[in-house]
């Protein structure tokens, strides 16, 4: 996964910074995180790293948090964690994400991952976080449309995995235009100042 880069809300790179490791899973898409680390290898690190866990595989079928087997495992990595976050594919049911609002209300981090450019699902996703009162970091991943980064921004999204060619000086979209689009549409006010922010 080395072959990405996390920008945070101004575009700065912050992957140097960054330290949370993916829970490797057979569903684990490319982006994430740099990083990932196995269920094994969490168990027998002696330190206790940032650890973000798919929250698909939490759940039973009918989208709320599966007990037994499953809530022991995650009780697990909860000890051998030192921050946890989860990651949420942007096709899931939107409702789901209001029915586990004590579960996302504490974790560090949220990584929307969004499998393909198709619609606007991950706007939806954060809006709905943010609603549920969620104020840590979250981040979008996969195959979101780099010219919404603005957008993203301006409903509430913290940060960015990006791929190496997105942030290649030599890319034909200057990934610094996604981050300057928004303050300029709106004569160069803080995105964070417009109405959509009051109250946050």
């Amino acid at each position: 996964m080395a072959n990405h880069h996390i920008l945070d809300s101004q575009g700065g790179d912050i992957s140097a910074q960054d330290n949370w490791l993916a829970l490797s899973t057979d569903t684990l898409p490319g982006g994430i995180a740099l990083s990932e680390i196995t269920l094994l290898e969490l168990l027998h690190r002696q330190e206790k790293p940032e650890v973000i866990v798919p929250l698909a595989d939490l759940l039973n079928t009918e989208g709320a948090l599966a007990g037994g087997l499953m809530n022991e495992v995650y009780e697990l990595i909860v000890q051998h964690s030192s921050h946890l976050g989860v990651w949420i594919t942007a096709d899931t049911d939107a409702d789901v994400l209001s029915k586990l609002s004590e579960l996302l209300l504490k974790q560090t981090l949220i990584v929307i991952h969004v499998p393909k450019f198709a619609d606007g699902r991950g706007f939806s996703f954060v809006q709905t976080l943010r609603q549920l009162g969620y104020k840590k970091e979250i981040r979008v991943a996969g195959e979101f449309g780099r010219d919404q980064i603005a957008y993203l921004l301006r409903v509430g999204v913290d940060s960015f995995v990006l791929s190496e060619h997105d942030v290649h000086p030599d890319s034909k979209f200057h990934i610094e235009q996604a981050f300057t689009a928004l303050a300029s549409s709106y004569g160069g006010r803080d995105a964070s100042a417009l109405p959509m922010f009051a109250g946050t």
